[in-house]
């Protein structure tokens, strides 16, 4: 209770027993584990709702050995904000698990490590 509602005489103040408050208080304590656990529950089916929410909106990049990528340029490969967010078109040499390619250029160097699905684009062009 605040001050002013022991000064005025409030209905709260008025209808207040105090062995019935504790025993109110005793039962709360004892139901706090249960309400915490219908919260995770909560909180658990919120997260799994969201997820296959966003999961549903994914679109699932794959590509096969020989196509032509254009991989997305990192930020120290940006000279300004004019400059081109996606890097000359490369070739796929493999197809890895979980959305992961080798590269290659297209005269034969190989890029050293592996890109991700997410990182690299359809290169189309009727000159190559």
């Amino acid at each position: 209770m605040i001050p002013v509602e022991i000064q005025e005489n409030s209905p709260r103040f008025l209808n207040f027993v105090a062995e019935r408050s504790n025993e109110e208080r005793k039962v709360n304590l004892d139901l706090l584990d249960e309400i915490r656990e219908e919260a995770r529950i909560s909180a658990e089916a919120i997260k799994r709702r969201v997820e296959r929410r966003h999961n549903s909106k994914l679109r699932q990049r794959r590509f096969q050995e020989g196509d032509l990528v254009m991989r997305k340029a990192h930020q120290h490969e940006l000279e300004n904000k004019l400059s081109p967010k996606w890097t000359d078109p490369f070739r796929i040499v493999e197809a890895l698990e979980n959305g992961a390619y080798r590269l290659e250029t297209l005269d034969g160097g190989a890029i050293p490590r592996t890109w991700n699905a997410t990182h690299l684009k359809l290169y189309f062009s009727s000159n190559v």
